[in-house]
């Protein structure tokens, strides 16, 4: 059986020890599409040579910057094809801003597993703890494995995230590149679905499709550019449900709302009519 929540459920993962540089982080954002406006001192920040500000989604990379290879889909009690695997969410609660060069060590347990019958979802929590002994951020993601539910486990809750009724204070759009992808993987997501035609079409897709990482990572930056005056320290968290799936070289439509203390954040695919892209979305931020 691929998945055994006897086992699962509440595992401890290996920790890990891992470093970055300004070098990492600027690399991480130039993927993003960071210097696209090559002139503006508020955008050249996130690639200052010495001490670039981090947006907090670099948490989602930085343990596994240098990987080279595809990651795989193991862990006590759980063993699933890579090409059945799909990114549910993915949320990002910083406890100070991400410096631009550090150590850490990252711990991790397997939190939740859900039966959706025709799907599992796993979800994984970590800890990220700086090499002073003080806590960095915080994660939850889970996985959505197709075909391998069935197990008899609980459903999980179903909840969904209301837009506000009114006009979005911002409505901006950002063009992807072709290559998107392709410069993304290069932060250590080595997924073939992401590069590999062949591949992706054995997957269900006609092409390959845009890291999920990525489209969250560029909403995070879009709306902190556009709401909190490119200012990355300001954001205290990010999360994200997948909704679907954006191809290289479309356009990002991000609507936002301002809401306290708390941006929420639709995502769709221009060029689809406005396809769902991330949903679920909600950046909370520090007040100035």
């Amino acid at each position: 059986m691929p998945i055994d929540p006897k086992i699962a459920l509440g595992a401890e993962l290996p920790s890990r020890e891992f470093s970055w540089t300004p070098s990492d982080v600027q690399l991480y954002q130039l993927g993003l599409g960071a210097g696209t406006r090559w002139t503006d001192p508020a955008e050249l920040r996130y690639l200052d040579d010495r001490a670039p500000q981090v947006l907090p989604t670099f948490a989602t990379v930085a343990a596994t910057l240098h990987d080279t290879e595809p990651p795989r889909v193991r862990f006590p009690g759980i063993d699933i094809d890579l090409a059945k695997v799909v990114h549910g969410f993915q949320e990002v609660r910083v406890h100070r801003p991400i410096p631009a060069a550090g150590k850490a060590t990252s711990t991790g347990r397997i939190s939740e597993i859900w039966d959706k019958g025709s799907a599992a979802v796993i979800v994984q929590e970590q800890a990220v703890t700086g090499s002073d002994g003080a806590p960095l951020w915080t994660a939850r993601s889970s996985i959505f494995a197709k075909g391998e539910g069935g197990f008899g486990g609980e459903r999980g809750p179903s909840t969904k995230f209301e837009l506000p009724d009114r006009a979005p204070d911002f409505d901006v759009t950002t063009a992807t590149l072709p290559q998107q992808a392709l410069l993304y993987r290069m932060c250590g997501d080595r997924n073939p679905l992401h590069s590999d035609p062949e591949f992706a079409r054995g997957a269900g897709f006609p092409n390959p499709i845009l890291h999920g990482l990525c489209t969250y990572g560029i909403v995070c930056k879009t709306a902190t550019d556009v709401a909190l005056d490119a200012d990355a320290t300001r954001v205290a968290g990010f999360r994200a449900r997948f909704a679907g799936v954006l191809y290289p070289g479309e356009t990002i439509r991000t609507r936002i709302w301002r809401e306290a203390d708390e941006l929420v954040i639709a995502a769709t695919a221009v060029e689809r009519d406005d396809a769902p892209v991330l949903a679920d979305v909600a950046l909370r931020f520090l007040p100035v």
